[in-house]
């Protein structure tokens, strides 16, 4: 029985499976690579949030307003 149409068609059919394979595992490779981004953006928020917090803990008084600054020497 001659190929013909259906080893064309068998041949298709294969290289469709081999791309959708192929596809697939950079959809995974790329579903991963966002996961770890959402981890490490979620960690840098906290320690945003944590050093935000440490400044607002200063005491006001280690900083004077301008108006309250003696001029330097050289003034």
């Amino acid at each position: 029985m001659p190929c013909g149409i259906l080893c064309g068609m068998d041949e298709r059919m294969t290289d469709l499976e081999i791309r959708l394979a192929h596809l697939e595992a950079a959809i995974d490779e790329l579903t991963q690579t966002v996961l770890r981004q959402q981890q490490a953006l979620a960690a840098t928020g906290e320690q945003l949030e944590f050093i935000k917090s440490l400044l607002g803990d200063l005491s006001p008084a280690a900083v004077r307003p301008l108006s309250e600054e003696t001029p330097p020497p050289h003034y």
